[in-house]
């Protein structure tokens, strides 16, 4: 068992050396290795190796070739919203990536909130309803931890009630980003009341079935969200997509 545990804790850290060589550019795109370049680089065993190369290429992020080796692939290759990547590349680049996926959450969250208000059944909108009053209490306390883990479970239960798988799925990111912004200080100790309130209003909204209101509460939100941490990317230049 131990042996498998060791093996396991081998891939994770080998996995994770990799994908933020590969996001700060250590291993630039274009740059081919081979398995055994990777082996004496990390220090571990080729299987290790394989097994994470397999993990990378299904991200996009390496390209085996035959008799070649392995491809580091372009940012445009890689599955950008898996929470892996998102990881590595807030670790890397915070003030970017926090920008980045703080704009995507401005124009997912709201239309969340307004689908849920629709389509939300009466579980889905009392347990919304239930952690907003628990974010509130805890809030209160300055507890930060205890805030950043409800209010993951806030935003992922919005974006699960309105039945839409995509948005759903953005649930892992959004949680990625409310731990990225907590760890880098960018949360205050005691949430704001406007903000608590906001909570309240979407999830009143999602149970009174009123969506333009899920909306415009959910819309007030990232708009104080964003405005509380764009000092952290300020100046930072916009990145090239094409």
């Amino acid at each position: 068992m131990a042996e498998a545990k060791d093996s396991g804790n081998l891939h994770e850290r080998l996995l994770n050396s990799i994908g933020t060589d590969i996001v700060t550019g250590d291993l630039e795109a274009g740059t081919v290795v081979r398995a055994e370049e990777l082996r004496v680089r990390y220090e571990v065993s080729l299987s290790v190796v394989r097994e994470v190369v397999r993990v990378l290429e299904s991200l996009g992020m390496v390209k085996p070739i035959r008799r070649l080796g392995l491809v580091i692939l372009s940012m445009r290759e890689w599955t950008i919203l898996d929470p892996l990547v998102v990881r590595w590349r807030m670790a890397a680049t915070p003030a970017v990536q926090l920008r980045s996926l703080t704009e995507l959450r401005v124009a997912i969250e709201p239309q969340a909130a307004h689908l849920a208000a629709v389509h939300a059944s009466a579980e889905a909108a009392e347990e919304i309803m239930g952690l907003a009053a628990r974010m509130r209490t805890s809030g209160r306390k300055g507890d930060v931890e205890a805030v950043l883990e409800v209010d993951i479970a806030y935003h992922r239960a919005v974006l699960r009630a309105g039945g839409n798988e995509l948005f759903a799925s953005f649930d892992s990111v959004v949680a990625e980003i409310l731990r990225g912004r907590t760890h880098a200080g960018l949360m205050p100790k005691f949430p704001h009341p406007e903000a608590l309130q906001w909570h309240f209003d979407v999830a009143d909204a999602i149970g009174n079935g009123d969506p333009d209101r899920a909306h415009a509460a959910m819309t007030k939100m990232m708009d104080r969200a964003f405005a509380e941490m764009e000092d952290a990317w300020a100046g930072q230049p916009r990145l090239k997509t094409d």
